[in-house]
Formats: C-alpha cells, structure tokens, sequence
C-alpha cells in the first residue's frame, strides 16, 4: 500500500522540514506532494520504487519530485536522514536554486528525466553523505527551536545541498552550464500556467528562438523537451489536487491541462507510476504526522516509521 504525507500538514509553515532516522522495520510505499532528499549514512536495507527493488548502499542519495513515491524494505540498523523542501517554497523563496547548475542537475533534470518517475538515485563520497548527515540532523534542530529563525534554516539547507553536489563524482557529474536565459523564460512561462494548452511553436516564439533549437537548448539544460517538461509539471500538480481535492479525477486532468480523462490516466501513470485512481485511494490512508514522529498507533500497534 502507498500512502502520501502531505505539505499542509507537515510543514508547519516552514519551507523545510529535517529529520534523522535509524530503521530496522520496513518503511511502507508512500508518495509526497513536496520535494524529498534521502541520504544514506549507513546500514542495509532494499530501495522499492515503481522500477523496481534495488538495495541501498552508504552514500547513496535518492531526491523525490512531488508525487513520486517509495519505500524501504529489509532495514537493518539503515540510517536514513531526509531533508525535505516544500514544493511552494520551490516556486517561491527558493526559486532561485533552480538558477545553480549543480543544483537544478540534482533537484530538477535527474529526477524530472524521462522514465524515472520523479525519483533519483545517486551516490557521493560517503564522507559526504555522513556530513550531510549531520548537517541534516541541525537542520532538524534548528527546526525544532524557537523563535523561528529563518535565515539560519535557509542557511543549513543551503549548506546540505552543497555537501552533497561537491560530494559527488566529478568524473561521473559533468559540469553543468550555466541556464539559457530563454530555458529560464519558458520554464517560468510553463510554472506560471501549466494547464494552458501550450505549442511548442508558442514557446520559442515568446523568446524569438526556432522551435527546433529551443528543443535542443532545454535537452541539454532540462533534460526534457519543453513539452516533457510541462507533463512533469502537470504530473506533480495533479498528484497534489488527488491528495487534497475533492474533485473527480477527470477535473483534476482538466484542471492541470488534460481534458481528455483517457489521456491524462494514460500521461499519470507514465510520469507517476500510478493511476489516478490509485494514487488517490492510497493517499487517503496518510496520517497527518511529521516524518519520523510517532504516528497515532492502530490497533495497538507500533506504525512503521516513515523516511
């Protein structure tokens, strides 16, 4: 079963949440309608995904879009810390991380890439990830203390994202260019109305590009087309109105941009892994809880611990 935990309840008005975990239990499947980074500073334990069962390993990170999901199976003393970033925030305050390459690769072109249903899985030094580790765990701290203090917060999420893209493999990693200023207009243009019904010529005409060549400049800046790009976001916004809305999955497809309710069950489950119907069902069971907190026991059972 796949649940889903939900921005609204967990975030407390915060752009970030934090929290460090040891697991010996199964984690069971569950989705997010914000942004997760998972970093794996030791221990054993199997990855589940809609590709799949892959076993985890130290330095292991796995990012999450929203509406992706996933869970842990066969844990054994596997230390999880997971840094979680609003989806808001991300269109939002925090806007601005998309315009640094080493980010926009890890929180954005890897996991939105085509065929990995929102989730990512990389690795980096393992000294890395058990300093994100422990900056993960201040970052928890910082949360939890008052008043809230929200440069400081910025500033060690800040310094986790940075830990982890300098620990990766330059070998491996690429450096990536800085963003076309016409990638960084049309990405703003298709955030800012997803459910238009946008062509491709549209696109490149509002920044005086050929259609062909603004193809080619997002590939090599986004990972996707234009219009791959605009599916994802769709995707993402359509996993959130199933969580939270009331409304029949045929308006959630219309209200995103898929008025074709075969269409957009077909262009769900591509991008997700799921159906709408299922993503829906499943998101019902979530419980209202931060991740790691003790969740309400069901009949008088211990709740797996969520990571």
């Amino acid at each position: 079963m796949t649940v889903t935990l939900h921005e609204h309840a967990l975030f407390a008005g915060d752009p970030v949440l934090a929290g460090v975990h040891r697991l010996d239990t199964d984690v069971e499947p569950h989705a997010h309608d914000f942004l997760e980074i998972a970093v794996i500073a030791a221990g054993h334990g199997r990855h589940v995904t809609s590709r799949g069962e892959h076993p985890l390993r130290r330095g292991q990170v796995v990012v999450l879009r929203p509406g992706a999901w996933h869970g842990f199976r066969d844990c054994t003393d596997l230390a999880v810390s997971n840094c979680c970033v609003s989806a808001q925030a991300l269109r939002a305050e925090l806007a601005a991380l998309y315009d640094l390459p080493m980010l926009r690769r890890m929180l954005w072109t890897d996991p939105v890439a085509s065929g990995t249903h929102g989730v990512a899985v990389t690795t980096v030094d393992p000294a890395a990830a058990e300093e994100a580790s422990a900056e993960i765990g201040a970052l928890q701290r910082e949360l939890g203390a008052g008043p809230r203090r929200p440069g400081r917060v910025l500033g060690r999420l800040i310094t986790v994202l940075g830990v982890l893209a300098d620990g990766r493999d330059p070998e491996r990693q690429p450096p990536e260019p800085a963003l076309h200023p016409a990638v960084a207009a049309t990405v703003a243009r298709l955030e800012a109305a997803p459910a238009h019904p946008w062509r491709l010529d549209d696109l490149a005409g509002a920044v005086n590009l050929d259609p062909a060549y603004l193809g080619r400049l997002f590939r090599r800046h986004v990972g996707l087309t234009p219009l791959g790009f605009l599916a994802r976001l769709r995707a993402e916004r359509a996993a959130t109105l199933l969580a939270h809305s009331p409304l029949p999955a045929a308006r959630v497809g219309a209200e995103v941009g898929w008025d074709d309710p075969t269409y957009f069950a077909r262009r769900f489950r591509e991008l997700v892994g799921l159906t709408p119907t299922e993503y829906r069902r499943r998101s019902r069971s979530a419980a209202p809880a931060r991740p790691g907190a003790p969740a309400e026991p069901a009949d008088g059972q211990r709740p797996p611990r969520r990571a």
